[in-house]
């Protein structure tokens, strides 16, 4: 039975500038996460910092260790060069007329301030000086670019894949995503959690191929699946729904061999009732105290393959009980390999971990298969669900 309907009471007049208040803490916070990445992309490494200190040093050593007819001040030329690869074109500016007034000092010691070779010196200092400040903006021009491309890839992933919720539905859940190639944000694994009507629903796949065509199909996937979630109240109609979305998807790209693993589950939070499907993926774990087995669940053609079928089952139910954590995962973890080529030993791990809980399992994995193998030769993503 719905609660009564509170009467709505009018917000009192200074509460009102809060929201633009919000949103331009949340745009501050914005620049100043830009600012602080354009930083950490334009700082230098220590030693390089130092290189125009050391080579001053170096160069007034050389001064008053020769005799005077050696100008050793010549070596300061390059000086707005090497400053140019840790400061900004402003401070290669600075220091190129230090550059010179230093030249100058040292000629001056030696009575050829404006001797013809210092003064072609002079003229070289300069022109390193307009091209070390070239150099600068363009490393911070490049910096900048890179920091903005981060940025829209970071932007990019938590679109599609949206952090996991800490607690959808009546579940507590925990979820790794590492895709192979580090310098890029999104691969060919995919996973969603939604809280519908019908329960709490989630996803978890690997598409077949990489690169952009299996990126494309990630997201198109996901798109789907957090429609038609809340609209569709069978587990298993809702798989048939993503295959034929997948098929459209292969003959709009003209993959006919395009196809997605992927297991879907559905918990009622009610009855603590949990069901899966899946669809030609690997089988989910039951991980309880001092164990880890695979879940006996019919295993059915994968997604954009369906039509080749007799018929569909129908979703299988699944006892979770408290203390228990329903962990799915993509071949990222198994087929991780070690020097000797074995793969990576997932329910014996796990069996010897000693905790469910979903953030520890979740934080073991991530630590433990990078420990195993010897790089990550494919995407990898992990959920680990058990009841609040």
């Amino acid at each position: 039975m719905s609660a009564p309907t509170q009467p709505v009471r009018p917000a009192p007049v200074a509460a009102r500038p809060a929201e633009p208040r919000a949103a331009g803490a949340t745009e501050a916070t914005a620049v100043a996460r830009w600012q602080q990445a354009l930083a950490e992309a334009t700082r230098a490494p220590r030693w390089v910092r130092r290189l125009p200190v050391l080579l001053v040093v170096v160069d007034l050593a050389l001064e008053y260790a020769l005799p005077e007819s050696v100008a050793a001040g010549f070596l300061c030329t390059v000086l707005p060069v090497v400053v140019a690869f840790s400061l900004g074109p402003g401070l290669v500016g600075a220091a190129t007329v230090f550059t010179i007034a230093l030249q100058g000092v040292l000629a001056g010691r030696a009575g050829h301030l404006f001797e013809q070779h210092h003064v072609w010196v002079y003229v070289t200092t300069v022109l390193a000086g307009l091209l070390g400040a070239a150099l600068s903006w363009q490393r911070r021009k490049q910096a900048r670019d890179l920091v903005r491309v981060r940025t829209i890839a970071d932007t990019l992933q938590h679109a599609v894949l949206r952090p996991v919720p800490a607690e959808p539905g009546g579940l507590r859940a925990a979820g790794l995503y590492r895709p192979a190639q580090a310098d890029v944000a999104v691969g060919g694994d995919l996973y969603e959690v939604c809280e519908t009507r019908y329960g709490t629903r989630v996803l978890l796949g690997d598409v077949r191929g990489k690169g952009l065509d299996a990126v494309r199909t990630v997201a198109d996937v996901i798109g789907a699946f957090r429609i038609a979630a809340h609209e569709t109240a069978d587990l298993a109609d809702l798989a048939r729904q993503l295959d034929r979305q997948v098929l459209r998807e292969a003959a709009d790209c003209g993959d006919e061999e395009l196809f997605v693993t992927a297991v879907l589950l559905q918990h009622c939070p009610r009855t603590g009732r949990v069901e899966l499907v899946n669809r030609g993926h690997l089988e989910p774990l039951l991980l309880s105290p001092g164990s880890a087995r695979p879940l006996d669940c019919p295993d059915q053609l994968p997604l954009g393959l369906g039509d080749l079928a007799a018929g569909g089952e129908g979703p299988t139910a699944v006892e979770l009980p408290a203390g228990c954590t329903l962990l799915l995962y993509t071949d990222g973890v198994t087929e991780a390999r070690d020097r000797a080529g074995a793969f990576y030993p997932l329910v014996q791990r796990l069996a010897r971990l000693g905790t469910t809980d979903p953030r520890a399992v979740v934080a073991f994995l991530d630590q433990d298969v990078r420990s195993h193998s010897t790089g990550l030769a494919d995407d990898l993503a992990v959920l680990a669900l058990t009841p609040a």
